[in-house]
Formats: C-alpha cells, sequence, structure tokens
C-alpha cells in the first residue's frame, strides 16, 4: 500500500513513524513534512489546505490511502476533496469536522447525544458576554467558537481578561469551569464502528506546575496508573459511541479519528471539548505503544470495514513525549536556530528514545527550528519513572540556543 500523509507536525511524524514500521507499507510519502520526517518517507510541496492540490498530488502518486493530520486541511474539506477523487482517506467530511471547527456545534451534537458536558452560553453581543460570565462565576472558561491551534481557550480567575478574549472573538462559548484531572481519549471510526485508543493525559501550560499561557501541549504521557480500568469502556459507552451514532442520525457521518477531551469531576466524566484529528503531543505517546500495524486499521476505517477489525493490540510499555520549544513560545517564536545533538541521541538513545521533529526544516546540512514547538523528544520504558527519565535523558542532549521546556511531564503520575 502506498500511503500519502498530509502535514508536517510531530503529530505528522508520529503518524509516518508508525506506518513506515508497518510491512503493508510499501511507499510512504508525506505533504509538505519537515526535516525529520524526510528520514521516512518522501516529501512533496502542497498547500495543505487547497483540497484539489491533494487530491491531484495523491492520485499522482498512486495513493491506496491518504491520511489527513491537521485540523484546518480537515474543517476545509480536504477529505472530500480526495474522496470525491475514489481514494480512501482516514480523516472526517468538512461537515463532520465542525465537531472541532465549531463549539457551539459540537455542543449541539452533545445535545442532541446525551453526552455529559459543561452548561454553556453561546455568545455573540459584549451584552450576551457579560451576563454569561456572571451567571457561571470565576474560574471563567472562554472559548473561541473556531479553530485557534489549540490556543482560542481562557481559563482564569480575572474577568477582564475573560471578558477581553471574548470580545476578540466573533462567536463565543462561555462554559462553567470543570474540575479534576483531564484525559485525552481518541478513537478510530468509520462512522459505525467505534475503536478507542490508549488513554493519555497532556500538559497544555507553558510552564513547569501548569503556570503561564496556555500553548497547543508540552508533553504527555500514557498510561495513565492512577485513572480508573473501566474509563475506556465508560467513554466509549456514554461519550464516543453517542457522538458517531448522532452524526450519523444527521446524515453527516463522523469517518476518521475522534478525540474526546474529558474531566474527571466530581460528578464523573465531563466532555470538554472534541477534536476531528489525532491530537499533539499525545499521538506521540499512544503510539509509541500501539503494536497493532497502524496502516490496515486506519483503512478500513476510510473503507468502512472496521467492523472486521480484531481488538487492537497494545504494549505494556509506558511513553513519556517531552516537547522542547523556540524562544518565545507561545507568544512570537524566533525561528531559523539551528539545532545540534539530534545525532546524538539517535546513536545514544535509541531505540527506547528519539526524536519526532514538528516545527524544523533543513538549512544545507543543518537542521534549524521553524516554528514554536520544535522537537518532540519521545521515550518508552517499563513503568512512567524509566520512560521519563530516558525522555528527559535525550532532552539533555539537544542544544537549540533559546529553548525551553518543562520539567515536570508524568512526574506525579510517575510517583503515583
Amino acid at each position: 500500500m502506498k500511503v500519502l500523509v498530509i502535514g508536517g507536525g510531530a503529530r505528522e511524524h508520529a503518524l509516518c513513524r508508525s506506518l513506515s514500521l508497518d510491512p503493508d507499507v510499501t511507499a510512504l510519502h508525506c505533504a509538505p513534512g519537515n526535516a525529520g520526517i524526510a528520514e521516512v518517507a518522501e516529501l512533496h510541496p502542497v498547500d495543505q489546505l487547497d483540497g484539489d492540490a491533494v487530491a491531484r498530488l495523491a492520485t499522482e502518486l498512486g495513493a491506496g490511502l491518504v491520511v489527513v493530520g491537521p485540523e484546518a486541511p480537515l474543517v476545509a474539506g480536504v477529505a472530500d476533496a480526495v474522496r470525491a477523487a475514489g481514494i480512501p482517506v482516514f480523516g472526517p467530511s468538512a461537515e463532520a469536522a465542525q465537531l472541532e471547527g465549531s463549539k457551539a456545534f459540537a455542543k449541539d451534537v452533545m445535545a442532541g447525544a446525551g453526552v455529559p458536558t459543561a452548561r454553556s452560553y453561546v455568545c455573540t453581543t459584549p451584552e450576551e458576554i457579560d451576563e454569561a460570565l456572571d451567571a457561571f462565576g470565576a474560574p471563567y472558561v472562554v472559548k473561541d467558537d473556531g479553530l485557534a491551534a489549540g490556543k482560542g481557550v481562557v481559563v482564569t480567575d480575572d474577568l477582564a481578561q475573560a471578558r477581553a478574549h471574548a470580545l476578540a472573538c466573533d462567536r463565543v462559548v462561555i462554559e462553567e469551569y470543570l474540575d479534576g484531572p483531564e484525559v485525552s481519549l481518541f478513537a478510530i471510526t468509520d462512522g459505525v464502528t467505534v475503536l478507542p485508543l490508549q488513554p493519555a493525559q497532556d500538559f497544555k501550560r507553558a510552564l513547569d506546575g501548569d503556570e503561564g499561557p496556555n500553548t497547543g501541549g508540552m508533553g504527555a504521557y500514557s498510561p495513565l496508573p492512577w485513572a480508573d480500568p473501566k474509563l475506556v469502556e465508560e467513554v466509549l459507552a456514554t461519550v464516543l459511541q453517542p457522538t458517531v451514532d448522532e452524526l450519523r442520525r444527521r446524515g453527516t457521518p463522523f469517518s476518521g479519528l475522534l478525540y474526546a477531551g474529558l474531566a474527571i469531576t466530581g460528578r464523573g466524566v465531563r466532555v470538554i471539548e472534541f477534536n476531528a484529528r489525532f491530537g499533539d503531543p499525545e499521538t506521540q505517546v499512544v503510539l509509541a505503544r500501539l503494536r497493532t500495524p497502524l496502516a490496515r486499521v486506519l483503512l478500513n476505517a476510510a473503507n468502512g470495514t472496521l467492523d472486521s477489525e480484531p481488538p487492537l493490540n497494545w504494549r505494556d510499555d509506558a511513553a513519556v513525549t517531552v516537547v522542547v520549544a523556540s524562544h518565545n513560545y507561545p507568544e512570537t517564536p524566533r525561528t531559523g536556530d539551528p539545532i545540534e545533538g539530534l545525532a546524538d541521541i539517535a546513536e545514544q538513545d535509541a531505540p527506547h528514545a528519539y526524536v519526532l521533529h514538528a516545527g524544523t526544516r533543513r538549512d544545507g546540512d543543518a537542521v534549524v527550528s521553524a516554528g514554536g514547538r520544535v522537537l518532540s523528544v519521545t521515550a518508552t520504558g517499563t513503568d512512567l519513572s524509566q520512560a521519563r527519565e530516558r525522555a528527559y535523558a535525550a532532552v539533555g542532549r539537544i542544544r537549540l540556543d533559546g529553548s525551553q521546556h518543562r520539567t515536570d511531564i508524568a512526574r506525579k503520575a510517575s510517583e503515583a
């Protein structure tokens, strides 16, 4: 099978790495990719928001499967264009991707499906914003209704900050604060059958101790030793399957990766948000633990034959990912800085630790930073403690001027 992956971040590198290890994959392509993905896949320049261009590329390559990584191309209808060209594609239609593209749409679907979530108001005027903020009180949870690359949510006790963020959005969802630890649970679905993956936890704040601004994610780990062993089973029954069933009932079947961001509250599991694609950096740790070859599962989802897929096979190992970010991330990150130490990790830490590239590009013989989140250093071990130790040992070999990373990824869970 020839596979084309769309995107160029660490999530796509993780997908390409897994697909490159799959004996069913005879040729692997990625567009546009990055410096790290180039080591396992052939790269192609493409406007990833241009569905016709992606479909043309897939046709030229003779791709038997296209995997759309990021959310923006999905919301832009790239998967629809590839499907129209007769090529199997892993990723929802533009209409179904509104589950991530519009938080108001997601709330409406959840209401129809009876899925437990936070009470909320959708606001478009200053008066509605003030009423909603007053109704819920602090801590204020304010979400831009549209796509915001993981940075459209503000959670704060500061009323002025909450109001300013709300006023800066065209349409905003203001909701009650959900207490309790957060969990990310992915599920592969063909629109009928739902196949949950293993849960992970990510770290959104920029600084240790969950301080600082929200980011796209500074690290993740899996499994969750503190979670109820029946969590996946419960979320499949109360969240994932009802949502997939509701979207099919509405005539907008969801085929691809359904990502449930959950809060484990004192009143039970509540959905914080849905995403329509693999999450970053959670994908890095979840795929590190997946033993089942990936290509066939994704193809079965794309072809509507997921019911023929046997249960997924998982390694007992734990996995930890630490994100190395550029100077000044998540504000205006500095780019173009050379990255050194990658070869040292490949020589000294493999196969237990490896680097997945996010914002990188090649400049002559050098690899340089090209984005805010630059690298995802991922490691496995017999438990979280060993995986964490290996991940941070590898992080210590990286030399990138002005770079930053959190030092507490998975620390509490490893001590549990």
